[in-house]
Order: structure tokens, then sequence, then C-alpha cells
């Protein structure tokens, strides 16, 4: 037999048909079973044997397919088959290709069955959500360690672009510092971050090349679910992040909204100096001590000097301001302005950003608006469902304040969620409780932030708190000094002289007030500090003359006025009862964009 009529007679018996559809469906076989029989704890050793007979059984196939043939009166050898009458033969001459092509259907279905349940039930078994993720610290690879900032910028874009997505689950990046990028233990670290999955990543700049080297691991099972290398310019880094979420987005099969896929596709800049100093500006943002806000403000101030419809560092600029009076010397009074101005000309540029409502909403708050405070908190929280900073506000703002305690626990618990690691939500989730009068609840929630970092003073200051409320004052006056101690915190000092005035130790508070008035002389001090040594020596007319100032200089603590029990001895005092109903009457805070005066 010549080649070309050999070849003839493979087609005529069918053998090209049974090799490729034999191929198809023990390929997707294979697969399937790879992904189905781990689930079922069926060892590798057995899923390599049956993959090692699949590949064995390719030849059979073939030899097979040249031998014989299937006739209605069953399988007959290929010469027998010949001479029967042609039109029997023609109904079943395609039945074995039938047969090896269902069961290939059958094979891939099985895979496409083990690829979308097999995590699941994992993460099921484990008690952990299929659909969340933690973004670790991606390794600077740079030569040049100057660089650590853009990496974690990096990493830290992947995250906001993906927290966008309501059908994740994404953990805070403040969670997420304290892992190197390539841990040993990704099963340990996902349990304490609640999540099933786990992106490491590295990123290399050289001038204006960037490679960044990415894989997702399923942690409850040590799976890699997918890994790629992008080597891009600068100017391309944003679609890179963009295409990162997307893919985790489908591997991890997160439904996404059509506003969903536009905001993470969006490109918030096309100057790439800009961007490097925005991500500077949120590398201090992150580093919250000494001076290192101020310096984060003057990077986000130097991004929109270069891009002046750069939204984002509009909105990273709102935030710092905003939380610029808890680590440095600085008036509520001076720089809520300038948070306001600047989180209205990023919404003026881009309403749908929720970094930029959250802080609008926060700035409202300060100014008493707590309807207009409520919308934008819940506008935020719409745009972008994993922003824990959104959810820890609105807990501890405008819900806490108006006494709706159930919300803001609720709240504050989402929050943790978002960000378990975080000393700061933990602490205040106490706060909440306290502020319901819920003490031994509040003081086992403080301890979690102590846990996480037992150098953090305010949280020593929420347990002294709520061991002076059950009545054990020696405990409070422990933790009300070591608070202080700690943060040099003047409420803390405020709180110890309270308790020393409540507990006849007058001169004690009379000195402690004494340091008080004389701190305001060289730094800001919050009005409400004296205001409360003052209720602690039983000084009404002084201690409301305080809280007036404090209702002028807008500052938070005036917000909970309703709420607070170290201001119970005032209530039922005409001048402070109308103080409260000064502070909780409708505002006009006036949102409306206003040019922008850097």
């Amino acid at each position: 037999m010549n080649s070309r009529n050999f070849f003839a007679e493979l087609k005529r018996r069918n053998v090209y048909k049974v090799a490729i559809a034999y191929i198809v469906a023990g390929w997707a076989f294979s697969q399937g079973i790879a992904q189905v029989f781990p689930v079922f704890d069926v060892p590798n050793w057995a899923i390599r044997l049956i993959v090692l007979l699949i590949v064995i059984g390719l030849p059979i196939a073939l030899v097979l397919a040249w031998t014989f043939e299937i006739t209605p009166q069953g399988v007959k050898r290929t010469e027998i088959a010949d001479a029967m009458p042609g039109s029997a033969l023609q109904r079943k001459k395609h039945a074995w290709i039938y047969v090896v092509v269902i069961g290939g259907l059958l094979s891939i279905g099985l895979f496409f069955l083990g690829r979308y349940s097999a995590s699941t039930r994992q993460s099921q078994a484990s008690g952990l959500p299929a659909k969340s993720i933690a973004v670790l610290p991606f390794d600077n690879l740079s030569h040049d360690q100057e660089n650590a900032y853009f990496a974690e910028g990096i990493q830290d874009e992947i995250l906001s672009r993906l927290a966008k997505i309501a059908d994740l689950k994404v953990i805070s990046r403040t969670s997420t510092q304290k892992y190197k990028s390539a841990p040993e233990n990704l099963r340990e670290i996902a349990k304490q971050l609640g999540v099933s999955n786990i992106l490491e990543g590295s990123v290399q700049k050289v001038a204006d090349q960037v490679r960044v080297s990415v894989q997702l691991i399923n942690a409850t099972n040590d799976a890699h679910l997918w890994a790629e290398i992008y080597d891009r310019k600068l100017t391309d880094i944003f679609k890179v992040e963009s295409d990162i979420a997307k893919t985790i987005a489908d591997t991890l099969r997160a439904k996404l909204t059509g506003s969903e896929e536009h905001a993470i596709s969006l490109k918030p800049t096309a100057d790439p100096a800009a961007y490097q100093l925005y991500l500077k500006g949120r590398f201090f943002w992150g580093r919250r001590s000494g001076d290192n806000i101020p310096k984060a403000i003057g990077y986000f101030k130097e991004a929109i000097a270069h891009d002046p419809n750069y939204a984002l560092a509009y909105a990273g600029l709102a935030e710092a301001y905003i939380i610029l009076p808890a680590y440095a010397p600085a008036n509520p009074r001076d720089v809520n302005p300038k948070a306001k101005e600047a989180a209205l000309k990023a919404l003026e540029i881009d309403d749908s950003l929720a970094e930029a409502h959250n802080a609008l909403a926060q700035i409202l708050f300060f100014d008493l608006d707590f309807a207009g405070a409520i919308k934008e908190f819940q506008r935020a929280i719409a745009l972008n469902p994993n922003y824990a900073t959104a959810h820890h506000w609105y807990a501890t703002g405008p819900l806490q304040s108006l006494a709706r305690f159930d919300e803001a626990i609720a709240e504050g618990a989402r929050a943790i969620e978002l960000d378990p690691l975080s000393p700061i939500i933990n602490a205040d989730q106490g706060n909440n409780y306290i502020m319901a009068g819920r003490y031994n609840e509040a003081i086992s929630q403080i301890r979690k932030a102590l846990e996480i970092d037992p150098e953090f003073g305010y949280a020593d200051l929420g347990i002294g708190m709520a061991l002076e409320l059950k009545g054990d004052m020696t405990g409070a006056i422990v933790h009300f000094k070591r608070a202080h101690q700690l943060s040099d915190d003047p409420t803390a000092l405020a709180l110890l002289g309270n308790l020393y005035g409540k507990t006849g130790k007058t001169a004690e508070a009379a000195k402690i007030l004494g340091e008080l008035e004389l701190l305001t002389k060289k730094q800001y001090v919050p009005a409400y500090a004296l205001a409360v040594v003052h209720v602690g020596l039983g000084n009404k007319a002084e201690a409301l003359r305080w809280l007036e100032q404090s209702y002028a200089d807008r500052s938070g603590e005036i917000s909970a006025i309703k709420v607070d029990r170290f201001l119970d001895p005032l209530r039922g005092d005409p001048r402070f009862e109308a103080l409260v109903l000064k502070v909780f009457a409708p505002k006009n805070s006036g949102t409306e964009a206003r040019a922008w005066s850097p």
C-alpha cells in the first residue's frame, strides 16, 4: 500500500476523527478530574495514574478504530463491515465518534464544574467566602530603594480598583501591610484576614520602564489560580492595574456591573510625574506619625500642580487635612475649610470618586450637618462597598452622634471585616459600644486593638473610659495615665483630670487644668478637653463656655454632645440643652464647588 492509499484508508476508517475526538475528550477529562478529585481528597498519585492511562489509551484507540467498525449488528472487523449493505453501515459509521464526543463534552462539563466549584467548596469548608481577596505588599525589586513608595502604590492602586467591585470582599491595605510579599504561611494569613485568596506581586522600576509580576493563589488549598508578568512603560501602568483587577474578578467569578467595569478602567491622570507624586503622598499618608501627614499634603499639592484635573490627588489632600489635627498641632477651624474645598474640587472633576464623597461626608459631619454627612457616606459606600474608612467614619460619625447605636455597631463591624488588623477601627468599635452603654463588650473589643498594637495609647483611653463608666475608678486611672504617656494626648489628660475632680482629688484636677491651659499657648488643644475637666470640678459655667468654644471650632468632640456620658452632669441645665439644640439644628453647609486655591 503506497502512502497516498494509506492516508486515504486512515480517513475511510475514521482513524483521524477518532484521534482528534480522543485527544479533545482525554484532555478535557484529565483537566476535569484534576479540578474535581482534590475536593474529595483523592490522592495526587491516583490523578497521575488516570492521566497516564489516558495517554496510553490513545494508540490503543487508534488501533481499534483501524481494526473495527460499529454496525447495527454490533462491533465487526472492518473487512466484514465493508461487505455489509452500505445503508446499514452508513447509519452507524459515525457512532464511535459520537460516543467519544459525548464523553468529551461530559469531561468538559466536569472540568468547568471542578474549576468553578472546587475553590468554592474549599472556601466553604474553611468558613471563608470564596469571592474574597487580600493583596499582600509588593516586593520592590528596583535597585533604588527610594522606589519603595512606587511598589506600595501599585499594590494600593490594584487594591483600590478591586475594592470597587461589590461582589468581592477586599481587605484594606492597613491590615495587609504587616505581612511580607511572599510568606510561607499563606493559609494562616488568609484565616487571620478572613479571605480565601491572596495576590502576591513584585514591582521593578527603571527610568520610565516598569515590570509588574503578580500571582493569584487560593490560600485554602495552595492552588495557583493565575500568574502574569507585565513589562510596560510608566504611561501604561493604569491599564496594567485595570487588567489585573479584571482578570482577578473573572478568575474568582465576581459579577462586574457596567459602572464597576468603567470605574476600574479609568485612567486618573495622563501625567506620569503627577502619578508618582500622588503615590508618594499616599505613602506618607499611610504612615501616620511625626511629620508624615504634612509631607503627604505637600506631595498631593505637587501632584495637583502637575495635573490640576487630578481628582484623586484632591481627594487625598482632603483626607490628609481631615486627619491632620489628630497627628499634628493643627486647629480644625483652619484645616477643615481646606479639606472641604479639596473634596468639592475632586467631585467637580469626578463625581464617582468614593474617596472624595467620604472626605466630604466627614467634613459635613464636622460642620454638624448630619443629614448631609449621612447622604455622602452612603454615596461613598455605594460607590466602593469595600472602603473600610467610609464604614468606619460613618459609624463613629453621624450614626453614633444621633444615638443610632445598632447601625453604628453594624457599620463598625463591617469596617473590621474589611480591615481586621486596624488598631483604630477596632478601638473605635469599642467606642461605639461605650456610647451604647455596653461596657464589657467595649473593653473586650478594645483589647483586640491592643493585641494588634500594644503601644496604641488611644486604645488605653477607651478602656479607661469604659472602666470609669463601670465604676472601676482605680483601673480607669491606670489606663488614662498610660494613654497620656504613650500618645501625649490632651484628651487623655483631661479625662484623668475629670476623674480626679469627681472623686474629690480637686488639687490633682486643678493641676491638670493648669497644664492644659498652659499647653493651649503652645499648640492646639481641643476646647472639649478643658470643658471636661471643669465638669469634673463642678464648674458648670466654665464647662459650658469651653463647650461653646468647641462648637465654634467645629471640633469633632462637640458632635457627640447628646451621647457623651462624661457630660451627663450638665444635662438639664438650660444653657446646655440650648447648645444641644444648636448642635443638632438643620445646617446648610454650602457644598457647592468653589474656585480652587492651593
